[in-house]
């Protein structure tokens, strides 16, 4: 039974309990009290509450104060951190302001060279993202609380100096907002623009206001961003890599260097560079995807560092010829002295003592001066600059010694010199950049255009939308990149519906995923219908058969790649000798150039790739203009050239419009008036259409002559061309 009445007693008795607990807790030693437990007793019809003597043995709890010397550090990684970079107190990173009056860290500068600047940019102090707002204090380093705080545990994103933004990041997202440098393509501009000269218009003009713009140091997100980021100074009117992709798992700061010690994290390296023994053996890695010369020293098996050093050399040697010439005041570099870049006074090519002195700072900057300077510092000031975005510093070095070039009187051989690399591994070149404004390759084009989609397709049959790429990589053709195996594909589909296969697990099966065209003479069909031939239409629309489209050339009429006209007869695949009949046995899998030693086994006469164009072995005079001692290729060459002919001379004679093209401008066909064309006939789209396949595929001649050949002379004849003294194979 539960008396109301005693409602405080049992409080009063709580309270006991808890104040003898405490005063036990206090004696060192274990002993024994006497307390009272209230229990309730079940009953047959009530619950009685009785009292419980029960003794309960407590330990009591006193402080003892530890000697400073015996605490235990529970900093994660702290001495890591301390041995770094990041925490050397005596570094001029963080003692530059020492002697300033008054003494501390401008507000310019506080964001990378003190704990207070970083947390005042992200706004962990209260104040507002983005901004610093006051100067910092002397005697703080890059410490803990820098990178570990309440926004960095969120912080996803990185705006560069040229303005752009990226977005999507993980932890690499705090070292980048120090690691991305001071300037960009738009601040060099600006320099310019605001020295009253136009960067494109006033290229060599000196101008006192106008400086050197400095990018900084160690701006590796920059340099591995590429132009996406504009680290560097771009070119008008040319294309860039942008992110360098390096294999997954290994693309950021924090998964190739450990974020303490900052030390790349060797051992990783080793799995795929077995030939690194230590970190001094990665200048000398260079990868399959580079296989031109990029500074024309003959030497291919030397590190893309060494690639970057002497194109850098070269620029300073054109440089100093324009400072001389042009701008009139020599010029030299000291990397250890600010501002860098110092009046030649002695003449001697190198800084000799007090010229590197401030008042002897370079005075005789022009727009084009400032763009290749700029250019040179950076390719200097980023140490890890070959393996964060090798392939974007070559260009920028190779852009700024070509603009040299133009104002110099003894210019740069440039012919032995390479931008780019082969097509697979172009990634400033329009097969990846096409959809940068867009961010992301769609799935209609991901497959082929990005470095990912053929390892979904291979694994899952789809394609669907993929992040934009930098090229092709390892992985996107190599399964595994320990034991390069490559994706295997016993057969492939063509667009005409078609299958067909070099033989089941055949390696050739996976370059013609890409290169077999994206249209066929079904889907030309389709779109015609039922129109008649010489019927103007504005329904119809041109189709493009896309780019090297090699395999389809290759199977000919097995998979119609061509258009093929209704009634004729086609040749299928091309059977070139047993031992040379497929893309890998005739191409370079890497380099894609044909192997022209091999091809000098048969053809005698070749000695370089251009050969292989005289290659004939017919007596036949196709394209009838009696020659028949020309390569192959030149019997094609004539007949497309004598099909664009007719196809001008049959648009204006049924009515149409002029037709016109233009290679590089899509969609390829405008009228005379610049516009895209829109007075197709059945018969106009079908010439058209194999008048783009032959200028598309360049090896035509080589993967199947007779069927180019058959679909050219045909498509001649249905523009109402004169072919009486042609022969069709």
């Amino acid at each position: 039974m539960y008396y109301p009445k005693y409602k405080s007693v049992y409080v009063i008795l709580g309270l006991l309990l808890f104040l003898c607990l405490a005063v036990v807790a206090c004696s060192q030693e274990p002993e024994t009290v006497e307390v009272t437990r209230i229990v309730e007793v079940p009953g047959e019809a009530q619950t009685e509450t009785v009292e419980v003597p029960v003794e309960v043995e407590v330990t009591r709890v006193v402080e003892v104060m530890i000697e400073p010397e015996t605490a235990i550090s529970t900093i994660p990684f702290e001495a890591q951190w301390a041995a770094s970079g990041h925490a050397d107190a005596s570094a001029e990173a963080f003692v530059h302001w020492d002697e300033d009056d008054p003494a501390e860290i401008p507000a310019r500068c506080a964001k990378c060279h003190s704990t207070p600047g970083i947390l005042d940019f992200l706004g962990a102090d209260g104040s507002d993202f983005g901004t610093v707002d006051a100067a910092a204090p002397l005697g703080t380093t890059v410490e803990c609380e820098a990178c570990h705080n309440s926004v960095t545990a969120d912080l996803a994103s990185i705006v560069f100096p040229s303005g752009a933004e990226i977005t999507g990041l993980g932890p690499e997202a705090r070292c980048m907002q120090c690691h991305q440098g001071r300037a960009s393509t738009v601040s060099v501009n600006n320099s310019i623009v605001e020295a009253g000269l136009d960067p494109v218009a006033d290229p060599d003009t000196v101008s006192e206001d106008l400086g050197f713009t400095n990018i900084h140091y160690y701006a590796a997100a920059a340099t591995q961003f590429g132009t996406w980021a504009m680290g560097g100074y771009e070119y008008e009117g040319q294309s860039y890599d942008s992110k360098f992709d390096h294999v997954e798992g290994y693309d950021t700061c924090v998964s190739c260097h450990d974020p303490h010690t900052l030390e790349v994290q060797f051992d990783e390296c080793t799995v795929c560079h077995t030939d690194a023994a230590s970190t001094d053996d990665l200048v000398n890695i260079r990868m399959p995807g580079s296989l031109v010369d990029y500074d024309g020293d003959g030497d291919m098996s030397e590190g893309i560092f060494f690639e970057i050093e002497d194109l850098r050399a070269i620029l300073f040697t054109s440089m100093q010829a324009y400072a001389a010439e042009v701008s009139g005041t020599p010029i030299v570099y000291d990397d250890h002295s600010y501002p860098y870049f110092f009046i030649d006074s002695d003449g001697n090519g190198e800084v000799s003592e007090g010229e590197a002195a401030f008042p002897n700072a370079y005075n005789g900057w022009t727009p084009r001066l400032a763009k290749a300077a700029y250019n040179y510092q950076a390719s200097l000031k980023d140490p890890g600059r070959y393996a964060h975005g090798g392939k974007y510093m070559i260009q920028l070095l190779y852009d700024s010694i070509a603009d040299l070039n133009e104002a110099i009187a003894t210019p740069v051989d440039m012919t032995t010199l390479r931008r780019i690399d082969h097509g697979h591994f172009a990634g400033s070149e329009e097969a990846f950049r096409h959809w940068d404004e867009d961010g992301a390759v769609p799935g209609r084009c991901s497959k082929c255009h990005s470095a990912a989609g053929l390892p979904l397709f291979a694994t899952e049959g789809v394609s669907i939308t993929q992040p934009t790429a930098n090229g092709l990589n390892c992985a996107t053709c190599h399964n595994d990149l320990e034991t390069y195996d490559i994706y295997v594909f016993d057969s492939v589909t063509f667009p005409s519906g078609a299958p067909v296969s070099f033989g089941e697990g055949e390696s050739a099966n996976t370059c013609i995923n890409c290169h077999q065209g994206r249209s066929s003479t079904v889907s030309m069909n389709s779109s015609i219908g039922d129109l008649g031939d010489d019927e103007i239409s504005d329904n119809l629309r041109f189709q493009n058969i896309h780019y090297f489209a090699a395999g389809a050339t290759l199977f000919g009429t097995e998979v119609q790649g061509a258009y093929e006209f209704a009634g004729n007869e086609y040749v299928g695949k091309n059977e070139h000798v047993g031992a040379f009949d497929d893309c890998t046995e005739c191409h370079s899998t890497h380099r894609l150039e044909v192997k022209v030693a091999e091809c000098t086994e048969c053809h005698e006469n070749v000695e370089t790739a251009a050969d292989l164009l005289d290659i004939r072995v017919s007596e036949v005079d196709y394209d009838g203009d009696g020659d028949v001692t020309e390569g192959i290729a030149g019997e094609i060459a004539t007949m497309t050239e004598m099909l664009y002919t007719a196809m001008q001379e049959y648009s204006t004679g049924v009515g149409a419009d002029l037709i016109v093209y233009n290679s590089h401008a899509y969609p390829y066909f405008f009228n005379d008036a610049d516009e895209r064309y829109a007075t197709w006939t059945p018969s106009l789209l079908r010439a058209a259409y194999n008048y783009q396949y032959a200028q598309k595929d360049p090896g035509a001649y080589a993967h199947n002559a007779q069927y180019v050949i058959q679909i050219l002379y045909d498509s001649l004849a249905e523009m109402g061309a004169d072919v009486s003294g042609m022969t069709r194979p």
